[in-house]
């Protein structure tokens, strides 16, 4: 099969033949139609993740059953199918209480082992971790929920339970932090959208962002104190740097709930948290780690019935070879959106009609 490859850390990707992988026990292999690119995937190129190489990215995909692995019972070839991008191993405590996003023995493709940057990928413990794509939901739309969607899904619903005329302010306006604008006002929110692109704060208007706000050259906590007369209730970090979850953790009021989706890695220790205020203020601090296949039915109910559109977030969609010239850029890249690969489009990047 072709797929992005790169044979050490940091190396530029570049695409070629590869063995076709073989279902696992248990598990399946699923023709990739749609996958996309991600900043987790930048992060393992530039060796913040334990991975072996030769390394495939990718993990967020849909697709269809090619081949299935023996003891997979419920899944058969052909089958539309998405996945989380934590596989749960299925026999653990966690996963049994229906919280695979955390089980001790997850694997995540394009982390674990070799992910969806390419024709076909392995995915393990189907009957756990295979979530059924509805006709009238589009492979697209479908491989935004693995991570990013399905993520702030749940950040917002589950771990912050956001509530009616509630204020949240989402720090970064990407492929997560649209998300979260989306859900968050389909939420009953009003949503406050931060970010120093003004591209993306257009996209994050265009999915109901109530005010946006540049943070290049803004002193973003009181601007949002302002605006919300006192903090917002909820905050999310959808970038992960230091000055981002500061930004996040001051714009709340007292008593406040902060949620970081965006990874915090640091080459000279842990990243330094505004930790005073969240004693004094008694603020709520809230990890989100993706969602189990489990809790997917609420939010495929949303999409399939109109109310939530993940396809919309989508800026552009690239080939293979495309997505290897991205992946190195994608911490300096300016994004308005998510970008989508599709493994059998030949060529360079295309704006999705």
């Amino acid at each position: 099969m072709r797929a992005v490859v790169y044979d050490a850390i940091g190396a530029a990707p570049v695409v070629r033949d590869v063995p076709d992988p073989v279902a696992p026990e248990g598990g399946v292999v699923v023709e990739v139609r749609a996958t996309g690119l991600c900043r987790s995937d930048w992060h393992a190129w530039v060796g913040h993740d334990e991975i072996s190489l030769p390394h495939v990215p990718g993990h967020e995909l849909a697709g269809v059953i090619c081949s299935v692995g023996e003891g997979v019972e419920g899944w058969s070839v052909g089958d539309r199918v998405t996945v989380p991008f934590v596989e749960g191993c299925g026999a653990c405590d966690w996963c049994h209480s229906g919280n695979a996003q955390v089980c001790p023995f997850q694997e995540q493709p394009g982390f674990t082992h070799w992910g969806s940057f390419a024709q076909f990928v392995a995915l393990h413990s189907a009957e756990t971790n295979l979530v059924r794509v509805p006709d009238g939901v589009s492979f697209e739309a479908a491989a935004a929920l693995g991570c990013r969607f399905a993520t702030a899904w749940r950040a917002l619903t589950d771990r912050a339970q956001v509530r009616a005329g509630e204020w949240v302010t989402v720090v970064g306006a990407g492929g997560v932090g649209l998300s979260c604008v989306m859900i968050g006002k389909a939420m009953g929110a009003k949503v406050i959208a931060v970010d120093r692109n003004l591209g993306a704060l257009d996209a994050a208007t265009a999915v109901g962002a109530d005010v946006t706000v540049a943070a290049e050259g803004s002193d973003v906590p009181p601007l949002v104190h302002e605006l919300t007369l006192g903090g917002s209730h909820v905050s999310v970090d959808a970038v992960g740097t230091e000055d981002t979850c500061a930004d996040a953790i001051l714009s709340l009021r007292r008593r406040g709930r902060h949620v970081q989706i965006g990874l915090l890695p640091s080459v000279a220790g842990h990243p330094r948290v505004p930790m005073s205020r969240l004693i004094a203020w008694e603020l709520d601090l809230l990890g989100s780690h993706g969602m189990a296949a489990v809790d997917y039915p609420a939010m495929m109910a949303r999409i399939a019935s109109g109310d939530l559109r993940p396809e919309s977030l989508i800026e552009r969609v690239v080939g293979l070879e495309e997505a290897a010239t991205l992946l190195p850029t994608m911490d300096r890249a300016v994004v308005s959106g998510i970008t989508m690969i599709d493994p059998a489009r030949p060529g360079s990047p295309a704006a999705r009609p």
